[in-house]
């Protein structure tokens, strides 16, 4: 019902909003001398100044509110560009308002707009898995070298003292973990470990041989989840506060389901990046989510093909 009267409200507004612009445009002067110029524009200076802070403030503890300020902030920026080059248009100096719409304030905003998620997920590396990555992870020498990762970032020479493997072995690895972007060398030689979503290739994109590599890893995690689920209700009695779930039937698009897919994986970034290192107020929890079309649904697109 709320939804509904809002959308309502959205819309009078931008039908009111159609005949007054029309009447302010007709009836306008073309010039006006405003007493209040200079407090205008600080007022107005000030309170994007407050906005900025205020993005920042919340950017930095990954606050959900931290996107709809940077909206904010870009939409005063916007109107910041808008006024400066048309109240000084015609100027001596109307190049200077320009170049600072152009250089500064309209860039701010578009970056503002478009990577206000990233800023509260930090983003994640999204990988196609290939045969490659398999036997990649299939090898001893890759767990080992990710769990020594998980400190924190690491040379070479402290990784090999970590894990006693031998030097090349552990070269080689970083190699082919760097080419599936599971991790990433920084500028100071140590490497990092790089949070990454493997996608699942098109059957068709895979060799015969390649396809039953790909198939018989994904058989194998969704075993590894069973067994998961299996000891989680045996022992769900036990969590207490500390299980949560949820079941729900939606229609969508494939390309909805990729958009939903998405965002949950930015949601898990987001809270995944909390705390960089156990403390006494939390504990280490094992996040899924699944979604599959359902029995029902299943079993009539398979009668649908076998009646073609």
């Amino acid at each position: 019902m709320i939804r509904r009267l809002l959308l309502v409200l959205l819309a009078v507004c931008a039908a009111v909003l159609l005949p007054w612009t029309t009447y302010l445009g007709r009836t306008l002067p073309a010039s006006h001398q405003a007493d209040g110029w200079r407090v205008a524009w600080v007022g107005f200076d000030i309170a994007l100044m407050l906005l900025l802070a205020c993005a920042l403030w919340l950017g930095r503890r990954r606050h959900r509110m931290a996107t709809s300020v940077m909206t904010a902030t870009a939409a005063l920026l916007g109107c910041d560009a808008w006024f400066d080059i048309v109240l000084d248009w015609g100027a001596p100096d109307d190049w200077a308002s320009i170049a600072m719409a152009c250089v500064v304030e309209i860039p701010l905003a578009v970056v503002l707009l478009v990577s206000g998620r990233q800023l509260l997920s930090g983003g994640m590396a999204r990988h196609t898995l290939t045969a490659e990555d398999v036997r990649l992870q299939r090898r001893p020498s890759t767990a080992q070298i990710l769990e020594a990762l998980e400190d924190g970032p690491a040379t070479v020479e402290a990784i090999i003292e970590l894990t006693g493997l031998q030097p090349s072995v552990v070269e080689e690895t970083l190699r082919g973990l760097r080419r599936s972007r599971h991790v990433r060398r920084s500028r100071g030689g140590r490497w990092v470990a790089v949070p990454i979503s493997l996608q699942r290739p098109a059957a068709e994109s895979l060799s015969p041989e390649d396809r039953q590599t790909v198939e018989a890893f994904y058989d194998g995690k969704i075993l590894q989840e069973t067994e998961l689920f299996e000891w989680a209700a045996a022992q769900h009695s036990e969590f207490a506060d500390w299980v949560k779930g949820s079941r729900s039937r939606m229609l969508l698009t494939e390309r909805e389901l990729i958009r939903f897919d998405r965002e949950y994986l930015d949601l898990v970034m987001r809270y995944a990046q909390l705390h960089a290192a156990p403390t006494g107020q939390t504990r280490e929890l094992a996040v899924r989510w699944y979604a599959f079309p359902t029995r029902e649904d299943h079993e009539r697109v398979l009668a649908a093909g076998a009646d073609r």
